[in-house]
């Protein structure tokens, strides 16, 4: 297994592995499979395209095929900049309990850790996902809120446990 950055290279396997979870687990994403379908290589360039306070990090297996996928983005604003958020973790069933999860979300502290002035990393999950959630508090995320009915899918509300990390104690 290694993890690596992703580039405008990778736009297929990860466009793919994106729309993969979102067929395979519809219920922990904000977006879904039919709006991102229709996005164009440009839009998904876009995405993945690293910049300073920007980057999507890919597990990639031992034959080299896109296997999880998380994405870190910086607050913007000058009073938020202390904050970043991560977005899109999902890691293919058939590589889940092997440590990809664990491995992305590490890699993605270390890298958050090294940007200046960057102080916590935000994230949130859907509450009744219990491996996703004991991930991120065995990495020392803490939950301080709840959002009710945060997301709708299939006519069917799931709450979101919103979790941070501080990144220096």
């Amino acid at each position: 297994m290694s993890i690596r950055v992703l580039h405008e290279s990778d736009i297929d396997a990860y466009q793919e592995l994106r729309l993969r979870g979102l067929r395979t687990n519809p219920e922990a994403f904000g977006s879904t499979y039919e709006r991102e379908a229709k996005f164009t290589r440009e839009t998904i360039a876009a995405r993945i395209r690293p910049t300073d306070d920007k980057f999507v990090l890919g597990a990639f297996d031992d034959s080299d095929a896109l296997v999880g996928v998380v994405t870190f983005v910086r607050d913007e604003g000058l009073k938020v900049r202390h904050k970043g958020s991560i977005y899109g973790m999902y890691v293919a069933p058939e590589s889940r309990r092997q440590g990809q999860g664990r491995a992305l979300i590490s890699e993605l502290l270390a890298r958050a850790r090294s940007l200046e002035g960057l102080e916590q990393v935000h994230l949130s999950v859907v509450s009744d996902n219990d491996r996703a959630r004991q991930l991120y508090l065995s990495l020392g995320f803490e939950i301080y809120g709840v959002e009710p009915h945060a997301l709708l899918s299939d006519g069917k509300y799931s709450d979101e446990d919103m979790m941070v990390r501080k990144l220096k104690r």
